[in-house]
């Protein structure tokens, strides 16, 4: 049985970090997430999704993402249900998160913050956060950056000589 959940949204609200009686840290926060089609009207419907976080991963998510975010999550669904006042049974859909990836660079998040009123006054630090892989958006736009410059096959309007010892198959 496979039960994967992975979205890409902005969050609807900062992060809230808690800690059990055990000391787990937990954070919990809603992402904003379109759907791909249009209603009668023409324009597109949202969803509002709760997402979980658990340990370091909740830790990281409080303290760099902020209202605004655009994010990558890659998790498991998880439908919680109790019983109300009146006897009727209400559940509620989460994601467990077991990846959150920070999709943006720190330039682009305050720009869209100032356009669109979001308040993105701290950053995500320089690393991306997530599973223990490590990594992340910062990391790998970075390192992208710098090997545009390295790329042997770039088009300098140069034809590029090849031998058939030069082809691996």
């Amino acid at each position: 049985m496979i039960n994967r959940v992975i979205l890409i949204g902005r969050l609807t609200h900062d992060p809230e970090l808690r800690y059990t009686p055990n000391g787990v840290a937990v954070t919990s926060f809603s992402i904003a997430v379109d759907r791909k089609f249009t209603n009668q009207k023409g324009e597109r419907e949202t969803d509002f999704i709760r997402i979980v976080t658990w340990q370091k991963l909740a830790e990281n998510c409080a303290n760099f993402l902020k209202k605004g975010a655009l994010v990558g999550v890659d998790g498991r669904l998880q439908i919680n249900s109790y019983e109300n006042q009146e006897g009727r049974t209400v559940r509620n859909p989460e994601i467990v998160a077991e990846d959150v990836r920070f999709l943006e660079p720190k330039s682009a998040r305050q720009e869209a913050g100032s356009q669109s009123g979001y308040n993105n006054n701290q950053g995500f630090g320089n690393q991306g956060y997530g599973n223990s892989s490590g990594g992340g958006y910062n990391q790998s736009y970075n390192n992208q950056r710098n090997r545009q410059s390295d790329d042997p096959f770039a088009d300098d309007g140069r034809q590029i000589d090849l031998s058939d010892d030069d082809l691996p198959f």
